[in-house]
């Protein structure tokens, strides 16, 4: 086992070359096979674990840039300021304004979040009610679960599907999903899927007008292809 100062030392380079690590590259950096000591070493530099791939990847509490829902992602391992999928999925279902469906929350965390939901429905944390077909999460709060269910109703009364129609704030909402998204799926229909489980209500028909008004698409997918290449 290194010394503290060299285990300091050892993890700050193993997480300069890689972001994301596991047990097993800890155990090897820090030439030890006690998970207790690893721990140890981590608490001492701050670390997070993964709220995907059941919390079995770390990082420096130092490395994340997280976005507005406070989420980062590195080599397809994804990490929540809020901590545990538990604790971040209601976070996201309370500050959604038109609560969220399951799909939606897949769609923004990028994992399976059913049993996560019955979970924090059965203690209470949220609420959940059947919504046109589907299971609508929202606030446990019921103030706040009034007001999100009638932002989820709105867009169903006859929400116009042209770009001139969306509000500014909502186009800007569309461009940088586009911007953080990179890598991610690139179309209309998933950009209004990410953009709704974070509350914002936009369709498919208006985040089209938008890519179509703002010459973005083509420049979006070339821009993708580069970073591939």
């Amino acid at each position: 086992m290194l010394t503290p100062p060299h285990s300091i030392e050892a993890l700050t380079g193993l997480f300069r070359r890689h972001p994301v690590a596991d047990l097993a590259q800890l155990y090897a950096t820090l030439e030890t096979a006690s998970r207790m000591s690893v721990f140890r070493r981590l608490s001492a530099v701050g670390y997070l674990s993964s709220y995907s791939h059941a919390g079995q990847y770390y990082t420096l509490r130092e490395i994340p840039r997280f976005d507005r829902d406070g989420l980062w992602g590195s080599q397809g391992v994804y990490f929540s300021r809020h901590g545990s999928l538990k604790a971040t999925v209601a976070h996201l279902v309370d500050g959604a304004d038109a609560g969220s469906t399951q799909h939606e929350l897949q769609v923004r965390l990028r994992v399976r979040v059913h049993n996560t939901l019955l979970t924090l429905v059965q203690e209470k944390r949220i609420g959940r009610e059947s919504l046109a077909g589907q299971y609508l999460y929202v606030s446990a709060d019921a103030g706040r679960a009034a007001s999100q269910r009638a932002v989820r109703r709105r867009p169903r009364e006859g929400a116009p599907g042209a770009a001139a129609d969306v509000p500014a704030a909502v186009v800007i909402d569309v461009l940088l999903d586009l911007v953080q998204g990179a890598g991610v799926r690139l179309d209309a229909g998933c950009v209004a899927e990410r953009l709704s489980a974070r509350g914002i209500a936009v369709t498919a028909e208006q985040v089209e007008g938008i890519f179509s008004l703002h010459g973005v698409k083509k420049t979006v997918r070339s821009r993708s292809k580069r970073l591939r290449s």
